[in-house]
């Protein structure tokens, strides 16, 4: 089984992923650990789509992949089996993302080990770089993507599961062995 995790930041898919990863016994993949470099740098285009197409294809007997990240779709997406949308509604999601913040922020956590980066206050609530930001800018525009992609016939051999809330999520969990 091949799985794409999708949903705007703070909505709980890397949650959800590595839950289904571990239910399903499959690698868990976290597109944010590819792309991201030490001090908040970037991987180039190339890069990066290396890295996902390298991920992925050492993994051949099934993947759970947790990112958005449209400009891999051509590649996470031409044999995967589900896209499972966390699409909870904007107030949650945002206070998700703020809660989760403000936790990173306070313990100093780091993400993606070696890579040195770590929420800040600063960061994450006064930045143009705020996950905070990033996430009210995008909520919107991810329905809509995720929406129109559902309906695109090129994406025909995909089955779209859009999980609406935190029962729902684990009602689908739970469905699952």
């Amino acid at each position: 089984m091949k799985i794409n995790v999708v949903g705007t930041s703070g909505s709980g898919k890397s949650t959800v992923a590595r839950q289904l990863a571990q239910k399903l016994t499959v690698p868990y993949i976290e597109m944010d650990k590819l792309y991201w470099r030490p001090n908040w740098q970037n991987a180039s285009d190339d890069e990066f789509l290396h890295l996902v197409k390298q991920a992925l294809v050492s993994a051949p007997a099934g993947w759970v992949l947790d990112g958005n990240y449209t400009r891999t779709k051509a590649v996470k997406w031409r044999d995967v089996d589900w896209v499972v949308w966390v699409d909870y509604g904007f107030c949650r999601t945002l206070w998700q993302a703020v809660r989760r913040a403000s936790v990173r922020a306070w313990y100093k956590t780091e993400l993606w080990s070696d890579t040195g980066n770590c929420e800040s206050f600063r960061r994450s609530f006064f930045s143009r770089e705020s996950i905070i930001l990033w996430t009210i800018k995008t909520y919107r525009k991810n329905r809509i993507k995720y929406l129109a992609d559902q309906q695109d016939p090129a994406n025909r051999h995909i089955r779209f599961i859009q999980l609406r809330s935190p029962a729902e999520t684990a009602a689908f969990l739970a469905s699952l062995c």
